[in-house]
């Protein structure tokens, strides 16, 4: 089983400060490698900045909390 098996919701987190950059809307399905570039792909679709902001993150599953939050 992968990192992302089972997970409700996964998101891009920055790898400094462990901060939620961004959830995925949809639900996602294959590998941790496939969800992660499916993952990537997605926000780096939403605006130019964004290629800026992948270079420092990563994608995640979402806490307990951040789950409440976002549902």
């Amino acid at each position: 089983m992968g990192k992302f098996a089972n997970a409700e919701k996964v998101g891009l987190r920055d790898k400094k400060t462990q901060k939620l950059i961004a959830v995925y809307p949809l639900k996602v399905t294959g590998t941790d490698e496939e969800i992660s570039e499916t993952v990537r792909d997605w926000f780096y679709k939403q605006s130019c900045a964004a290629e800026d902001r992948l270079l420092t993150a990563y994608v995640d599953v979402l806490s307990e909390a951040e789950l409440k939050e976002h549902k």
